[in-house]
């Protein structure tokens, strides 16, 4: 049974760091890619950054340049390291873990910016 577990979630001021860790179990996680997603109340999840069982990262246009996506594969953890956040970067964060028919997901964590 895969797992996906996502934490590091909390309240943070503006301009502040936070860092979410995944840990996915149950497959042969440097098989996966894996992608952060992000949905905020009424609004669609979106694609916030992801990184490829060969290496590549991507990240949306509104968080390039301070967030930074990576991944230990002998822990089978993918993290997030989110700088100079900002008050709009508030949303439920998802790992995805995910390959040529199959994708897994977490719970999700919540992050919180204030002003």
């Amino acid at each position: 049974q895969v797992q996906v577990v996502e934490t590091g979630g909390g309240l943070v001021q503006a301009g502040g760091p936070l860092r979410l860790s995944c840990v996915v179990s149950g497959t042969i996680f440097s098989n996966n890619h894996m992608a952060w997603y992000r949905q905020a109340p009424g609004k669609q999840r979106d694609l916030v950054a992801h990184f490829t069982r060969g290496g590549s990262t991507d990240y949306a246009d509104s968080v390039r340049g301070r967030f930074t996506i990576s991944r230990n594969n002998a822990k089978n953890t993918v993290y997030l390291q989110m700088n100079s956040l900002k008050p709009e970067d508030t949303a439920g964060y998802y790992c995805n873990a995910y390959g040529a028919g199959f994708g897994y997901w977490g719970q999700g964590t919540q992050v919180t910016v204030s002003s």
